[in-house]
């Protein structure tokens, strides 16, 4: 009997260390590294292997000023469980965190090495002793399901190496596939394509490129009236990689170190964003930015920028049209500045767009610092130049203690930096089991522009600020305050229908 337990023990640890799998990732000679950390992977008690630590850019405000700080990233792939070894270089740890901390993340500390297992692909932030801005971004990958050939010629590869590639212009039917290891320098741009992917765990960035390579382009003009939209040929903004007039497009991996934004979408249908990470330090270095588009499907990104890491648009440039059936999920979002997610601002007065049909779940949103009023807000629903904004949910979202900003900004605007006109309305906005814990917050808003441009049919189903379930019948309450003083949040004039319910026991 004893054996045949030895041997089913036996038979479970095979099958156990069969399915892990550890990919790691040298860094190509002449990349931008940092030595902050020592990043070290390790499965089932074999030798530990360095794990490069690369140098990303971030933007720390103090008063009105910004300042880029040094920040570290490093990445690698795995399957089953995957011990950890992070090393601080610069001295002792007295404290140590790994966010988002919804996560649970135990932890052992030993001199200045900090130690951990991981059992499912994570993206995390390590931070050692409070440090949020030197600390280090660690992407545990999950095993590439799809790797391509370099002899395939619908494929344009770059394969381990740094590769000065200027603007690349990718066909239809064609994948740019980005292998771990690889440091593309230069900028994507998908213009009146189709069934276009680009894919692969290694890094796109025109940081470090020599200016004779990075191909730096206009902004896009508006079409002659009645002009077919892809008369007009492709100019860019120098974003990193811009998806515009397009459909059938997917991108699924790389690490993106932009000029101005990360990936830009615009009048474009059916495109797929997922497994991207994005950092930018730069002004108006927004994440990931969409304008007039439908049928947008982003999931499992970890977005740190400098300015909006989402933000969903009508018409601007020349861009037209509603943008619907947008969906974000899965996903970790960190402005340094401005908002994690935004909706709403820019549109087309004399034909109103719509922004509507979206859902956002499963987000920890890790911090906001914005010192405008004007632009605070974790979710921010800011209807200008006569949109409705309509039909949005948010569930599962996980707020942490931001450093300067408001949970929420629902508001009818006329903002005459960017609008020409007020927005027409906000309705039918559901929250769903959103959390906030910290102390930082300043009063979120939720108000209407007049009578005929409101906010109403609002509602918060089991808003939990400091573990506090917010509700209409929640037990303290005077009967002559708002629901929404209780949470911190004004609700204004030309509002109506706001409501907090609790589906909680």
């Amino acid at each position: 009997m004893k054996k045949i337990v030895a041997l089913i023990l036996l038979l479970l640890a095979a099958g156990k260390y069969s399915s892990a799998q550890l990919v790691n990732y040298p860094a190509p000679q002449g990349s931008s590294l940092n030595s902050d950390f020592t990043v070290k992977v390790r499965q089932g008690g074999q030798a530990w292997q360095q794990v490069a630590t690369y140098l990303a850019m971030v933007t720390n405000v103090e008063g009105t000023k910004n300042i880029v700080e040094n920040t570290s990233f490093a990445y690698f792939d795995f399957a089953g469980e995957v011990e950890v070894s992070v090393t601080a270089n610069k001295g002792s740890i007295k404290d140590a965190r790994i966010r988002p901390l919804s996560y649970g993340i135990s932890t052992k500390t030993s001199g200045n090495t900090l130690t951990f297992s991981l059992t499912r692909p994570r993206d995390l932030s390590i931070e050692i002793n409070g440090d949020i801005f030197h600390n280090l971004q660690l992407f545990a990958n999950a095993i590439e399901k799809y790797k391509p050939s370099q002899k395939d010629t619908n494929v344009i590869y770059y394969g381990p190496g740094i590769h000065q590639v200027g603007t690349v212009v990718v066909p239809s039917n064609k994948t740019v596939y980005i292998a771990g290891g690889a440091i593309v320098m230069g900028q994507i741009l998908i213009n009146n394509k189709e069934n276009v992917h680009v894919l692969g765990h290694g890094i796109l960035t025109q940081l470090g490129a020599p200016a004779s390579t990075v191909n730096t382009l206009t902004t896009p003009t508006p079409r002659a009236s009645g002009a077919p939209r892809d008369s007009h040929p492709m100019q860019s903004r120098n974003d990193e990689l811009t998806i515009n007039f397009s459909k059938n497009i997917e991108v699924d991996g790389p690490v993106i170190l932009p000029h101005k934004y990360s990936v830009f979408i615009g009048q474009s249908k059916g495109v797929k964003i997922s497994g991207i990470k994005s950092f930018s330090s730069e002004g108006n270095a927004d994440g990931l930015d969409i304008f007039c588009s439908t049928d947008i499907a982003i999931d499992n990104i970890f977005m740190r920028n400098a300015d909006d890491c989402i933000a969903i648009y009508g018409h601007r440039w020349n861009f037209y049209g509603n943008t619907k059936n947008v969906t974000v999920s899965n996903s970790i979002l960190w402005a340094d500045i401005a908002h994690p997610i935004l909706v709403g601002t820019h549109g087309d007065p004399p034909h109103p767009d719509t922004l509507g049909d979206m859902k956002f779940t499963n987000i920890d949103i890790l911090d906001q610092h914005e010192n405008q009023l004007d632009y605070q807000g974790c979710m921010a629903l800011n209807a200008g130049d006569a949109n409705l904004i309509n039909n949005i949910n948010f569930e599962n979202i996980r707020i942490e203690d931001i450093r300067k900003g408001q949970l929420i900004n629902l508001r009818v605007m006329f903002n005459h930096k960017y609008n020409t006109a007020a927005g027409a309305g906000i309705e039918n906005i559901y929250f769903k089991n959103v959390s906030y814990t910290g102390t930082n917050a300043n009063m979120s808003v939720i108000a209407g522009y007049d009578e005929k441009h409101m906010t109403k049919n609002i509602t918060f189903e089991n808003l939990t600020i400091n573990g506090t379930v917010i509700s209409d019948t929640m037990p303290g309450k005077p009967g002559f305050y708002k629901t929404g003083d209780m949470a911190n949040i004004f609700i204004g004039e030309n509002t109506d229908n706001i409501k907090f319910i609790t589906t909680q026991k």
